[in-house]
Parts: C-alpha cells; sequence; structure tokens
C-alpha cells in the first residue's frame, strides 16, 4: 500500500484523522510516522492540543498494524483497546508520531493467536516530536479481529 493511497483510506475511515491534518509520511515495514501541522490542532496557549497529540499517537500504532496485517493477507476489524500517553514538553510546531513494530517474537504470537481465536492484543509504541522538542510517548494495546 502506498503512502497516499494510506493517508486517503485512513482520512476516508476515520474522519477526524483529516481535519487533524494526519499524513503517513514514511513506513518501512518496523517504523512508520504520521505527521500533523501545528495550525488545526492548536490549544490557548498556541501549542498542540493535547487530545491532537494523543490522536496523533492512537492513528500511528493502529496504521502501523492495519499496514502489516494488510500485507500477511489478514483482514481484520482492528481497534484501540487501551491507550496511555505521557506529556514531556509543549509542541509549538508541526509534529509528527514515529510508532515502531513490536519485536519478531510478540509479532509471531499475535499472528499465530490471532489466526487460532480470531482475536488478538498487541501493544505498539510511539514517540510524538517536533522540530525543537519531545512532546510525549503513547502506548496503545490494539485488539484485531479476524474478519471473513
Amino acid at each position: 500500500m502506498k503512502l497516499q493511497e494510506l493517508t486517503d483510506y485512513i482520512n476516508k475511515h476515520i474522519p477526524i484523522t483529516f481535519h487533524l491534518g494526519a499524513k503517513v509520511t514514511y513506513y518501512d515495514g518496523e517504523k512508520l510516522e504520521v505527521i500533523a501541522p501545528i495550525e488545526p490542532n492548536l490549544n490557548h496557549r498556541n501549542t498542540a492540543f493535547g487530545g491532537s497529540i494523543s490522536a496523533i499517537g492512537i492513528l500511528s500504532g493502529w496504521a502501523l498494524l492495519f499496514v502489516k496485517l494488510k500485507e500477511i493477507g489478514l483482514k481484520t476489524r482492528l481497534v484501540i483497546q487501551k491507550s496511555s500517553f505521557d506529556f514531556v514538553e509543549p509542541i509549538d510546531g508541526d509534529f509528527k508520531a514515529l510508532c515502531v513494530a513490536p519485536s519478531n517474537t510478540e509479532w509471531n504470537k499475535f499472528v499465530k493467536t490471532l489466526k487460532k481465536h480470531g482475536k488478538a492484543r498487541i501493544r505498539v509504541d510511539s514517540e510524538i516530536t517536533s522540530s525543537t522538542n519531545n512532546g510525549g510517548n503513547h502506548s496503545g494495546t490494539y485488539v484485531a479481529i479476524l474478519q471473513k
């Protein structure tokens, strides 16, 4: 799946992502990056709104798993089950979330469980940064349900 196709899919099926200005800009099989401009995500302090930052973190994990599952031919319903965010510094410019795939051991266990039981969960983490600072870290547990 090309990056623009993924961005278009996300913007169509998760409408808030369009309003956040979210775009998938990088994917190499192990890492996925989502960027967002500061302007539509400003808060009353002229920094990025915490909800926007958190949403981009959640989205980066979801998109990484969505693409990886698609690559191995599994059609799933993928949702966030648990989300936590550690805000480190205010973000005062365009920002990005970089999500790193789980280890091969975790991934293989996840896929095996999904195929065997039709449902599995996995945790992925992402780091949200701007050109000047570290906005924070997101940790999400996602659930995949195998579709027929």
